[in-house]
């Protein structure tokens, strides 16, 4: 710039100043010479001042320098990692629990106490709607609860095949208690087989929880119950997303 032109203008003209001094030196015996040398010494301490100014704004400068460099490398890491993170987005990420709603299943032998009304009946009574009950399913594995599995379950098993494996956990759920919902009447032959198969896989352990078998697996879903499926079992178990009872030599998978 034209201003940093005039400076170093100005200090050249200064360290002339000085030369000629130097050189000169023997000049500042004779007295009709000291108002010169006086004037030329002055100029020599204000160059001196400036100079040190100049030292000063510079080290601040590079200081800033530094900062913004510190700055900046911050900066690309940051953005490094969101590129990281955008191109290492989870298949599956957690959600909130789904679930479907289904009338409550009545079953065998329950029955509900008449009590005697001496009122007179009205012309048509509204049956009573069906309580609504939710149908429970598993929720997706979280990244933090994959890093948590221990080594030894986890294995060579990924992310997307633990929670490929509870999505159709939730699948073989919906499709059973899909037919417990059903009335007898509207059900086809293989679907009231399964009713009864249902119905006599319930214990007193069961009573009010969501759970399926093996069984209900190989009917609603293409999984194939090999070691890679129990060892994913193991896992969830571990993460309680599901747990077993066993009893009549079946396993009860139940949701959590």
């Amino acid at each position: 710039s034209s201003s940093l032109e005039d400076l170093c203008l100005h200090i050249n003209m200064k360290i002339s100043d000085i030369k000629k001094c130097l050189l000169m030196r023997d000049i500042g015996k004779d007295d009709s010479r000291k108002p010169v040398l006086c004037k030329i010494q002055n100029q020599v301490i204000l160059v001196h001042d400036l100079l040190n100014e100049m030292e000063n704004e510079i080290k601040q400068q590079e200081k800033l320098k530094d900062s913004l460099k510190e700055m900046q490398k911050a900066a690309e890491r940051d953005q490094k990692e969101a590129q990281h993170l955008l191109e290492h987005i989870p298949r599956y990420l957690p959600k909130p629990q789904s679930c479907n709603t289904m009338p409550t299943v009545k079953h065998k032998g329950q029955t509900k106490a008449v009590e005697p009304n001496t009122e007179k009946k009205p012309a048509k009574e509204k049956k009573p709607a069906k309580e609504k009950k939710a149908i429970k399913e598993a929720a997706l594995l979280t990244t933090e609860e994959f890093e948590n599995v221990p080594a030894y379950l986890k294995g060579r098993i990924t992310y997307d095949q633990i929670n490929a494996v509870v999505q159709e956990i939730n699948k073989a759920m919906l499709g059973k208690y899909k037919i417990l919902d059903q009335p007898s009447r509207s059900m086809s032959a293989p679907d009231r087989n399964l009713y009864y198969r249902f119905i006599e896989e319930e214990t007193k352990d069961t009573k009010g929880a969501f759970f399926i078998v093996e069984e209900d697996i190989k009917v609603f879903t293409q999984l194939k119950l090999d070691k890679r499926f129990y060892s994913i079992l193991s896992i969830l178990r571990h993460c309680q997303r599901v747990r077993e009872i066993r009893g009549s030599g079946l396993i009860r998978y139940i949701v959590c």
